[in-house]
């Protein structure tokens, strides 16, 4: 068994940090172009417009269901930065794959 991080591994933990992780992960990425890191940015980008969704939701469709999508949100970015602290290329069911294929600015 592999016990050694993968390169970038702090990189990609930086990405889930709150407002402007990714940000800062992705210029820290921009020279070494570590690939896990490359994916958990493009996920917690994919993750920070799902937050934007949510609170436009709240504001001007219902408070309840903006705060459900808003919890729905805290969770999955638990999950996904667990998924990073844990070496894995693993997140959101579907969309963190999409998030791959939609944000290749990201790169």
């Amino acid at each position: 068994m592999n016990t050694n991080p993968p390169l970038g591994k702090n990189t990609a933990l930086v990405a889930y940090a709150p407002f402007v992780g990714f940000m800062i992960a992705f210029f820290l990425n921009k020279e070494e172009n570590h690939d896990f890191a490359t994916w958990h940015i493009k996920n917690m980008f994919g993750l920070f417009i799902l937050f934007i969704v949510s609170l436009i939701v709240q504001s001007h469709v219902d408070v309840t269901i903006g705060d459900i999508l808003w919890g729905i949100c805290f969770l999955l970015w638990l999950y996904c930065w667990a998924m990073a602290y844990f070496n894995k290329e693993k997140g959101i069911p579907f969309l963190s794959e999409k998030f791959q294929v939609w944000f290749t600015f990201l790169n």
